[in-house]
């Protein structure tokens, strides 16, 4: 069971599904789309964008979340990513990299909500510990 309404979550979902268009992938042809909620309720979005010097690539979910920080945004309380290969629905779940892990949980919360998905309908909710156990964050350094 879903602990946010289930049409905020489909909502979230089908705007990383659309924000899959935005990425910029001329290389994989891998395009991921992420919607980050913040936790007053606007959402943004990012698409992945890669680079030829692979190293500057910068993923969807980094993207959104720079772009929501940028605007001084700074509580979260989900994120949903979809991609698969450019031009076609996703097959399978697209879950983010362990730097994007480390972004999230510079800016979450216990609460934060990470939503993997392959359609609208399809998709799988976690809390970021479940995906980062034992994570670092600022307080481990104060």
């Amino acid at each position: 069971m879903h602990s946010m309404e289930n049409s905020q979550y489909t909502d979230l979902v089908k705007a990383a599904l659309d924000a899959r268009a935005m990425a910029y992938v001329p290389y994989s042809h891998y395009a991921v789309g992420a919607a980050l909620l913040t936790e007053e309720g606007e959402i943004y979005r990012g698409g992945n964008i890669e680079n030829a010097s692979y190293g500057a690539t910068n993923c969807a979910e980094r993207t959104a979340i720079f772009k929501a920080v940028s605007e001084g945004r700074r509580r979260f309380a989900a994120i949903a990513i979809a991609g698969g290969m450019e031009g076609c629905e996703p097959v399978d779940y697209a879950w983010p990299c362990g730097i994007c892990r480390q972004v999230m949980r510079e800016f979450a919360g216990k609460d934060f909500r990470v939503l993997v998905a392959r359609s609208a309908s399809d998709y799988k909710e976690y809390l970021l510990e479940e995906l980062l156990p034992c994570g670092f964050g600022g307080e481990s350094i104060k």
